[in-house]
């Protein structure tokens, strides 16, 4: 799984990693044959717990009904001059309402539920990580916090809950680490971001109003859909219009109802989608901008229409100092070939809220096969499949990373 280098302890971690693969391995595929949505995940949290009492870690009191937080207490000594005492290092523990179309063996046993962005992996590389760094307790030089977070998947999230709950009040990390699975990284490489990373997310909602008639005679009548059709089209143009040309935006018109005959103009049409930006500034003119867009739109066409935006996390802004940190223990533990510069991202992270409090950096850690696009293996699909060697990866760089850390 790994190639070997110079670095001793590196090199030390590594074969520790694929000592216990085998075990991390159980656990991930106990995990994805068992997923739980956000705020259910019930079982998921009492077999973390389990396992991190089996091998010697006593789960602190909880903050939330699920998920699970711990502290891992190193014996070594701490170097002279370093402040350092703490370091937090997450995973997130919850799946997402998709029904599993793969076909191994460990498949998903509960229909409509699917580890289908590898929190499962996320899990069980954390816990081997847990594993790994007690047996290198003596040269850990501070206390590492495990978080195994719920609800990343669905707003208001997991991560804003935990801190509104005073997981930074009891604990005061230096920093905080993260990885995330992506098929579209090459397996053995990570791609690292300093800055502002992943975008801030809101949910949109319309609600365009008429007069529903019969569709042979569509003046008698106060169309919906057609205004529905002219609202799609506005709100395309926001984002070319409203955006500097530098700064990254999407909004995208998801989904549309109205209707249910071919002949009979309907009173109301929904729609739904989404707003990704990487600012706070253009996320508040954006917001302004499609309230104008929307409501005009329909008067125009005389019919009215609802805005409802719901705010969803806000931007994941990596600590630059810390990503370059983070970088270069990626680089002793991986390889230099095999640590790649990620571009910014539209896809959203409620790990955004912890980065917002204390310093730190969130990577993609490559769980694909060069192909996986192709055929279809992608996150938050019925058929992603990460590699699965990835976990004595992961595993070993979150090990790594933390002792480092402490140096």
């Amino acid at each position: 799984m790994f190639e070997r280098r110079d670095n001793p302890l590196a090199s030390r971690i590594r074969e520790e990693a694929e000592r216990i693969y085998p075990e991390i391995v159980d656990l991930r595929r106990a995990i994805h044959a068992c997923p739980e949505l956000s705020y259910e995940e019930f079982r998921t949290t009492a077999s973390i717990e389990k396992y991190l009492r089996a091998i010697g870690i006593e789960p602190e009191p909880p903050f939330l009904e699920t998920g699970v937080t711990a502290i891992i207490k190193g014996c070594g000594t701490a170097t002279a001059g370093r402040r350092r005492s703490l370091l937090a290092l997450r995973a997130d523990i919850d799946a997402l309402p998709v029904n599993e179309e793969n076909s191994h063996a460990f498949c998903s046993r509960e229909p409509g539920k699917m580890h289908a962005c590898g929190h499962d992996m996320h899990t069980a590389m954390l816990l081997g990580a847990a594993k790994i760094l007690l047996t290198f307790r003596s040269e850990l030089n501070g206390d590492v916090l495990l978080i195994f977070q719920p609800a990343e998947e669905k707003a208001p999230g997991g991560a804003r809950p935990l801190i509104e709950a005073g997981l930074f009040e009891r604990f005061q990390p230096q920093a905080i680490f993260g990885q995330h699975c992506f098929p579209s990284v090459e397996a053995g490489t990570v791609a690292l971001s300093g800055g502002s990373f992943m975008a801030a997310t809101d949910e949109i909602y319309i609600t365009v109003n008429g007069r529903g008639g019969h569709a042979s005679a569509p003046h008698k009548a106060a169309d919906p859909v057609l205004a529905a059709a002219h609202i799609i089209t506005a709100v395309q143009h926001l984002v070319s219009r409203v955006a500097p040309p530098h700064e990254p935006a999407v909004v995208s018109i998801a989904s549309i109802h109205g209707g249910n005959a071919p002949n009979v103009i309907p009173s109301a049409v929904a729609m739904s989608g989404t707003m990704r930006t990487m600012n706070e500034s253009l996320r508040t003119r954006l917001k302004e901008r499609l309230l104008e867009t929307v409501t005009s739109t329909a008067s125009a066409l005389g019919v009215s229409a609802e805005l409802e935006i719901r705010t969803g996390y806000p931007a994941l802004i990596n600590d630059p100092a810390m990503t370059d940190e983070a970088e270069g223990y990626c680089i002793e533990f991986l390889g230099k070939q095999n640590v790649k510069q990620s571009e910014p991202l539209m896809t959203a992270e409620d790990f955004a809220y912890y980065l917002q409090q204390i310093p730190g950096t969130f990577w993609q850690i490559g769980t694909g096969d060069g192909q996986a696009e192709q055929r279809g293996n992608t996150l938050h699909s019925s058929t992603f499949d990460p590699v699965e060697n990835v976990l004595a990866t992961g595993s070993g760089l979150l090990a790594y990373t933390a002792l480092r850390f402490f140096m």
